[in-house]
């Protein structure tokens, strides 16, 4: 007999990408998960993550975070900075009981590739209630400036690891305004 454990084994990664939008006071971009976007159905301080999404078949990366960046904040191209990516994936696994719920449990978790921007615009850009200019479902019903430092504990515990390699990888790019 297999275990859900072995089982889920099996299962590929979704490639995804995660963004983190630093403004130039060398705070990183972080939305609190509405409590209906996903299946995740997350509580309390965990609520809390950069934005991230899919990579749609044939689509580079970089656009990718781009695109998604757009559809989640509704931060535009012409705002944004490119200062970095971290060039590896960085996988983590769905709990099992989320596993199921998220993607019709074709995933056994997501494969992140990172990128970091720095924020040029002014923050009126930024619009979780209606991102992509109204286009989207909003997936964040609030939005704040975080420290690198305090990410790995706004995250749901299963993206934890995740976090804290972006933290570590992008943190030194928290001064990127003073050396513009």
């Amino acid at each position: 007999m297999t275990t859900p454990a072995e089982s889920s084994d099996a299962l590929p990664y979704r490639p995804c990408v995660g963004i983190a939008l630093i403004s130039p006071s060398g705070g990183v971009f972080v939305g609190r998960r509405r409590a209906d976007a996903g299946p995740e159905h997350v509580a309390g301080p965990h609520r809390w993550q950069m934005p991230q999404g899919g990579v749609d078949p044939g689509e580079d990366p970089e656009a990718a975070a781009r695109r998604e960046l757009f559809e989640e904040t509704n931060v535009p191209g012409h705002a944004l900075r490119f200062l970095a990516e971290i060039p590896e994936w960085l996988p983590y696994d769905l709990p099992p009981a989320v596993m199921k719920a998220a993607w019709k449990g074709r995933y056994r978790g997501q494969t992140q590739r990172w990128f970091s921007y720095g924020f040029t615009g002014p923050e009126a850009l930024i619009d979780v209630a209606s991102p992509g200019d109204g286009a989207y479902k909003a997936e964040f019903d609030a939005w704040r400036w975080a420290r690198f430092d305090e990410l790995p504990e706004l995250i749901v515990p299963f993206k934890r690891p995740v976090y804290e390699r972006v933290a570590e990888a992008f943190a030194p790019l928290a001064t990127w305004a003073a050396r513009a």
